[in-house]
């Protein structure tokens, strides 16, 4: 469904009367077009400590255009305040302030550099995990970025995002693969989130087809945004299975014949599922992507046992039981990317949905239960956590609804399929074993939740 305020708000007559009356003008996101070569189309700013000049190092293979700003150690161009390019994207390695006072140089390099931020720009801060540090003031000073950095996204403007990674120690060497997502519009409806990158000895080969070779399986796949996973994870290489309800076989087939993968229409909560479904896999996956989901929505006062079991059976029971099936029959590849379909209302709640609300947030603590015992095989699993994203369940919210699931958020607009897809297709990446027990949120920096 279309975001008609959207359109209106930045159409030539609409543009004039929100600004006049003091409404918030969201600006048309940026995102990943077939046939892009670059994931940064622009002028890429870099400054900061240390880890400035490992981006240094990999910002031509990002862009043509790179600049330095107060940085004397690197070697790219200097930027300039009134001569240089309007900013694309914007890396500042803050990794080296190690105490409160350092912490100012936080304003001294982004408040030069804010206003010549392209629209929808993308900013990264660096840091080091606070909890890795033996010096008390340095753990404070890197713990402090979480708040600078989150505060920043919601100050930011014209569909600009900004992010903060903590690089953990021997992670050094994944900074490519985390800066090609996050400063391209793959992350277009992703903001405010402080992520963790660990040691990974898996490395990406040809970035053009990141998942080439690899075998991927997406539940709940007939529609929607499972669609839009496989489609991308299609795109990026991968060799496809499609899981979905037989009720859905018709769309599932045809999306199967469209993609070139396979189809299996499959009650994941049939007692016999685990065992069609490593029948369906005689040569294992390398990817796992549990985006089946329902709602049965209820306040708890009202909520029937057949509402709440529903809900559980098919969000949280079914993945925990297909995942563990992969793994006790030793159908998951060496270098296994899973990722769990999780929500926003997970993270914060959410009235008449604390049947679904539980399920999400099991899927989270499933995610970061399972995360070290998966790392000891290379493999790693995440949660991914979608905000107000446009979809046929979500054009049937009444309008008042759905209108403020739009707006509260820093973009202020819903996201869409596409940018939930680019996520997952982003952690199921080889390299992106440096991500492991994690929750993304893909939601605009909803203002619900943490």
């Amino acid at each position: 469904m279309s975001d008609r305020y959207l359109g209106f708000a930045n159409s030539s007559l609409g543009r004039r009367l929100v600004d006049a009356l003091g409404l918030p003008r969201p600006a048309p996101l940026e995102r990943w077009q077939s046939g892009r070569l670059r994931p940064v189309e622009g002028a890429l700013v870099v400054g900061g400590g240390p880890l400035a000049g490992q981006v240094e190092t990999v910002a031509p293979r990002l862009t043509d255009a790179v600049y330095s700003f107060n940085g004397e150690h690197l070697q790219a161009q200097p930027w300039v305040a009134g001569l240089g390019p309007k900013i694309k994207a914007l890396v500042f390695d803050a990794s080296h302030l190690s105490d409160s006072d350092a912490l100012k140089q936080l304003r001294e390099f982004f408040q030069p550099l804010l206003r010549s931020l392209a629209p929808c720009a993308h900013v990264v801060v660096l840091g080091r995990p606070p909890e890795s540090l033996a010096d008390p003031l340095a753990s404070v000073a890197q713990r402090a970025l979480e708040g600078f950095t989150r505060s920043l996204a919601k100050e930011l403007r014209n569909g600009a995002t900004a992010q903060l990674l903590y690089v953990g120690e021997g992670a050094d060497d994944q900074l490519e693969g985390a800066l090609r997502f996050f400063l391209s519009p793959k992350s277009a409806f992703v903001s405010g989130q402080v992520l963790r990158l660990q040691a990974c000895a898996a490395h990406v080969q040809d970035w053009t087809r990141p998942l080439g070779g690899q075998r991927a399986l997406v539940t709940g796949a007939a529609r929607g945004i499972g669609a839009a996973i496989a489609e991308t994870l299609v795109r990026d290489g991968a060799d496809v299975l499609l899981l979905d309800v037989p009720q859905a076989a018709q769309e599932l087939n045809a999306l199967a014949a469209r993609l070139g993968g396979k189809a299996l229409a499959l009650d994941i909560c049939a007692s016999d599922a685990a065992t069609q479904l490593l029948a369906a896999l005689p040569d294992g996956l390398d990817i796992v992507v549990h985006n089946a989901g329902i709602t049965r929505d209820k306040t708890l006062a009202n909520m029937t046992p057949e509402y709440w079991d529903a809900v559980m059976a098919v969000n949280l029971k079914a993945p925990q039981v297909l995942t563990q099936a992969l793994i006790d029959n030793g159908a998951l590849g060496q270098h296994a990317r899973i990722t769990l379909l999780a929500s926003v209302s997970g993270i914060a709640g959410n009235r008449g949905q604390a049947n679904y609300a539980a399920s999400k947030a099991g899927l989270i603590g499933l995610a970061q239960a399972w995360a070290p015992t998966l790392a000891e095989r290379g493999a790693s699993i995440n949660a991914v956590a979608p905000g107000f994203i446009e979809t046929h369940m979500t054009a049937a919210m009444p309008m008042g609804l759905r209108e403020a699931g739009r707006r509260l958020s820093s973009l202020g607009q819903g996201g869409r399929p596409q940018d939930v897809a680019e996520a997952i297709a982003w952690l199921s990446q080889p390299c992106t074993g440096a991500v492991n027990g994690q929750v993304l949120r893909v939601c605009g920096q909803a203002l619900m939740g943490a």
